[in-house]
């Protein structure tokens, strides 16, 4: 008899919403404290400054707003798990994208737009809304979750660049770490290796003898924010476990060959 199929995890639409609102805040208060050196500085995103890259932040948020100003599409054709692994693809159009819509205006302006867009929008949309997205149509609340992973990995992106504090929405980090943790998951299906990511997220992945009861033989164990760095290519996996930022135990746990889960 075949194993049942996993059920797709769900999110609480109220609190996905509230958690990207709230992130793109604490974005748009750190961005404005920032000083020309900070704004010069290198991020280690391709050729990005940190200025490209808060610009690059204002864009997520307005191109939301853009997004639901567009007819809706008929049906979704891509859910929320699945939207990590096709986001490579369309790397160099988002960038384009976001230089076209954003050149030109202070920073502390396109936050102030961006903001007030994406507020209107969202209560104007249920989550049912169907967005005709490059990407693949989805609904807008699977569209919001993916929202977590870009505000909370690049608020991290920001924050270690510019060497300052930004707070992370717990629900932001939690739906963040969770969908990645899926998606890799859904990368490699089974359930010889037990990923751990305390205190947000366990999956089984990778083909195997499948653990039942007692001491998984393979388990994999770290923190929310290394995870999230090795699932978006932050962080490579030998470092990781050389650092001791990842516990990795069993012949089958290494998840060098399929990380990141997306770039």
């Amino acid at each position: 008899m075949p194993p049942a199929k996993k059920r797709a995890r769900t999110y609480d639409a109220a609190k996905i919403r509230a958690a990207v609102t709230a992130q793109f805040g604490h974005v748009a208060d750190a961005v404005r404290e920032l000083g020309d050196e900070q704004l010069a500085r290198p991020t280690g995103l391709g050729d990005w400054t940190v200025a490209e890259l808060a610009a690059h932040i204002a864009w997520i948020a307005d191109s939301l707003a853009s997004g639901l100003a567009r007819p809706p599409a008929a049906v979704p054709e891509l859910t929320a798990v699945e939207w990590p692994s096709v986001t490579a693809s369309l790397a160099g159009k988002i960038s384009e994208a976001a230089r076209e819509t954003l050149d030109g205006a202070p920073l502390p302006e396109l936050y102030e737009r961006a903001a007030a867009r994406m507020a209107e929008a969202l209560a104007a949309n249920p989550g049912s809304r169907v967005l005709d997205l490059w990407i693949g149509d989805m609904t807008l609340a699977d569209f919001l979750v993916t929202r977590t992973v870009e505000l909370v990995v690049h608020t991290d992106d920001l924050a270690r660049a510019a060497g300052v504090d930004i707070p992370i929405e717990r629900q932001a980090l939690a739906a963040c770490t969770r969908l990645l943790a899926d998606a890799l998951a859904l990368k490699a299906p089974g359930g010889s290796v037990e990923v751990r990511i305390p205190p947000f997220a366990v999956v089984q992945c990778i083909e195997g003898p499948r653990h039942t009861r007692g001491t998984p033989p393979n388990v994999v164990e770290t923190d929310p924010l290394t995870f999230l760095r090795l699932a978006t290519g932050r962080t490579h996996w030998a470092a990781a476990v050389e650092d001791a930022q990842v516990r990795a135990s069993g012949e089958r746990a290494d998840l060098s060959a399929l990380l990141p889960v997306m770039s």
